[in-house]
């Protein structure tokens, strides 16, 4: 356990318990990661900051029945995240929205420049729908929530080394998709698709 675990322990601990400056710096911690995770699946901003909100109200109410038992807290929060997600598609039947993706790109730019900013836009989400479920959640938790491979096991209920292969598919499929050729083995990072330092 590293001493930033052991912190993170002591505070939820402590919110378990009712401290709300505790509750307060979890907050801080995840808010931006559970709301770049959201806004990956949830395409309109404005239902991504009520979702984000939503999943703090419900930590807060899970958070005295929360036991560790081996769980990164991490994971915990984020299937909490997922699951909320998933309720809001079902009860929504949110679609993805490309134009809301566009709002969101420098107004600045050239006709030129953000001609070819839709095209490039357009090509990745493309790609992504080529995907699988598994794997855009995967990458969707890995790379804009920032977890670790572990977090991200315990928030879609599998295995560390699963989720690590649909990643690892999940980025080989987009690399084809989108033409991109990696050089060497050495551009793909350690712990990727079996690869050890």
């Amino acid at each position: 356990m590293t001493a930033d675990d052991a912190a993170l322990e002591r505070l939820v601990d402590e919110a378990r318990g009712g401290d709300a400056e505790a509750f307060a710096a979890i907050f801080d911690r995840y808010h931006e990661p559970v709301y770049r995770f959201i806004a990956s699946r949830i395409h309109r901003p404005a239902d991504a900051e009520d979702l984000t909100q939503l999943v703090f109200v419900k930590v807060l109410e899970a958070l005295p029945r929360y036991e560790s038992r081996g769980v990164p807290f991490g994971g915990w929060l984020f299937r909490l995240a997922r699951n909320t997600v998933i309720d809001h598609v079902r009860t929504h039947r949110e679609t993805a929205d490309l134009e809301q993706v566009f709002d969101r790109v420098d107004q600045d730019r050239g006709p030129d420049e953000w001609a070819m900013t839709r095209q490039e836009l357009e090509s990745v989400r493309v790609a992504l729908a080529s995907l699988t479920d598994e794997q855009r959640e995967a990458i969707a938790l890995r790379y804009f929530a920032g977890l670790s491979a572990k977090e991200a096991a315990t928030a879609m209920g599998k295995q560390e080394g699963t989720v690590r292969g649909l990643q690892f598919r999940a980025i080989a499929a987009l690399r084809r998709h989108l033409g991109i050729e990696v050089a060497d083995v050495s551009e793909i990072p350690p712990g990727v698709g079996g690869r050890t330092r």
